[in-house]
């Protein structure tokens, strides 16, 4: 035995080779179903060939993607927008822009029902304003009188030059800011019988040579006329309050003397609660340019530049909503007249209207007069 395990030690055994490939799973089935593994039997027929799929060059596919990019970019330049013939779009004219914010409200009695302006007896008209008005007073480029031409009215120009509608001060001041005394609220104060003519004599004598020059005139006219034969009040104040940075309106107060709407409307107020009969149209400020220039020389937009609380067109818009508030006829200028389109055909400076201005604006105020004139008594609205 000893000798037989001596001999065994020298002997190389026998060593099955196993090839790999066959144990790899074929698409035969797993691998516990091939032969001498589990009770299934070996399948029959021949092996199915491995599915193979050709290598996609990445290369290739961006750069297609690339050529259609491009590709659809050319095709949208050469197909952007379409020619337009101005000549053919404006063949009739280049049109007119209404989108305004007017509201011509009739006048109104305590009952709600409309009362219309009779104009057997005449019609007369008291202008409240500034340099719109003021401007070439004796002229007949005035405005005042343009509108007395048109309407074959009375008109008494109450405006004061230089005059600005917010007040500085809520009280009368007439040491530190006698200009108060002349804005709209304080006028409508001595116009309905208010005698406040002490603090006028006060404030000329603070103004001495600045008082304005039709200043004892229109203090005549509005302590001696009798309201009770007037028809019609129109007020219009130019840029002026934009421009000194006054404020515009208060949400707390909506007559805070103070406020360019608030000055207004309390004016209104005191007007209707004492000359309920007369109907007042307000006429917004046409556009005007700021005071400021920019590279060029040219004065900047009223719409870019601000020195109070915004730019001129929201002082339009807030005037626009006193107005509706107060029930009275608001004519929008900014929008419907003089604009920043035609801005430069009707000013003088970025402020002052020329007499072609004042003209376009006498035709608006006409415009408004007779819109509830059933019997077209006035055609000057038509010139």
């Amino acid at each position: 035995m000893k000798k037989e395990i001596e001999e065994n030690k020298h002997n190389i055994p026998d060593i099955e080779i196993i090839d790999l490939e066959e144990d790899e799973l074929s698409d035969e089935g797993p691998a516990d179903n091939r032969e001498g593994y589990g009770d299934q039997p070996p399948a029959s027929g021949p092996p199915k060939e491995r599915r193979r799929f050709p290598r996609i060059n990445m290369h290739i596919v961006l750069l297609l993607v690339f050529v259609v990019f491009v590709c659809g970019i050319a095709y949208k330049v050469m197909n952007f927008g379409e020619f337009i013939d101005l000549d053919e779009i404006f063949r009739d004219g280049k049109g007119t822009y209404d989108d305004t914010l007017d509201e011509i409200l009739p006048l109104l009695d305590a009952d709600g029902k409309r009362v219309d302006t009779s104009y057997e007896d005449g019609l007369t008209i008291v202008a409240f304003g500034n340099a719109p008005f003021a401007d070439d007073r004796d002229s007949e480029d005035n405005l005042a009188n343009m509108i007395s031409e048109m309407t074959g009215a009375t008109v008494y120009n109450c405006s004061i030059s230089g005059s600005y509608l917010a007040s500085q001060r809520p009280i009368i001041d007439t040491a530190g800011s006698p200009m108060d005394m002349y804005t709209f609220y304080w006028l409508s104060i001595l116009a309905t019988g208010n005698d406040i003519m002490l603090s006028y004599d006060e404030a000329k004598e603070t103004l001495g040579e600045d008082l304005p020059p039709e200043t004892d005139e229109v203090l005549n006219t509005l302590t001696t006329l009798d309201f009770n034969t007037v028809d019609v009040i129109v007020v219009l104040y130019d840029a002026t309050d934009y421009l000194l940075g006054h404020q515009m309106y208060s949400d707390q107060n909506s007559t805070d003397i103070e406020q360019f709407t608030g000055n207004l409307e309390a004016g209104i107020g005191m007007f209707q609660s004492v000359y309920p009969h007369i109907r007042i149209i307000v006429l917004s400020p046409p556009y005007a340019f700021s005071d400021q220039l920019d590279e060029k020389g040219n004065y900047i937009s009223s719409d870019i530049a601000r020195y109070g609380q915004d730019v001129l067109s929201t002082y339009v818009i807030k005037e626009y909503s006193s107005c509706v508030t107060r029930s009275v006829s608001f004519v929008d200028n900014l929008y419907g007249t003089i604009t920043e389109d035609n801005a430069h055909k009707y000013l003088i400076d970025n402020l002052h209207l020329n007499a072609d201005g004042r003209r376009e604006i006498a035709k608006r105020f006409v415009y408004a007069l007779n819109y509830y004139n059933q019997e077209g008594q006035n055609e000057a609205g038509d010139k």
